[in-house]
């Protein structure tokens, strides 16, 4: 992690300033796998805590958290968890397509980020955001900025006064190949300042 620091204040120095005044970031880590992939969908635009008392929900519900058990889960027994009716299709469909073998995710940490992202993109409900997380938090992909988090495009914002998508891109190429390191700090930033504590 050292070295990524080095580079990264190296390049620009509001990480510096993030470490000095905030400390160092936990680097958020998830078990491979279903159960992250179903906890990252209903992570999609909520709040984590909100996210993580829904599916211990639904773990409390069903012991064995198994593809073939959500599969047949009813939408009204999903809405009873708090799952939206398109939240629930997704589970279905991640379910669904590991059932009949269109992706196996044991398979994924042998394959390439772009690999993985073709892969994963195919499911319903799985965006590009829920493949930068995974990639990230469960195969330990170095190199990644989501664009598509609120908290990384507002904390680029303020820090960097850079207001377009397009220009973040640009801008930040320089801090590969540790923008996954990069993205921990500025959510470091942009929680500590909120005074806010998740647990990844």
């Amino acid at each position: 992690m050292q070295e990524a620091i080095d580079h990264l204040s190296s390049k620009s120095p509001i990480f510096f300033d993030i470490i000095e005044k905030y400390g160092l970031p936990t680097i958020p880590k998830r078990p491979q796998g279903f159960e992250t992939l179903v906890l990252l969908i209903l992570e999609q635009q909520v709040s984590i805590d909100s996210a993580k008392a829904t599916f211990l929900k639904i773990k409390e519900a069903h012991s064995t958290f198994k593809p073939e058990l959500l599969v047949a889960v009813s939408e009204e027994e999903f809405r009873a968890f708090g799952v939206s009716r398109q939240k629930a299709t997704y589970i279905k469909a991640l379910s669904s397509a590991i059932l009949n073998k269109e992706i196996d995710l044991e398979s994924l940490p042998q394959k390439s980020a772009q690999q993985v992202r073709e892969e994963l993109i195919k499911i319903k409900g799985i965006g590009n955001w829920t493949i930068d997380i995974y990639l990230m938090f469960c195969l330990q992909e170095p190199d990644l900025l989501p664009l598509g988090d609120i908290a990384v495009v507002n904390t680029i914002k303020e820090l960097l006064d850079i207001h377009d998508k397009e220009s973040m891109e640009f801008h930040t190429i320089n801090w590969s190949p540790y923008r996954s390191y990069a993205t921990f700090l500025l959510w470091h930033y942009y929680l500590k300042k909120r005074k806010r504590t998740i647990v990844y």
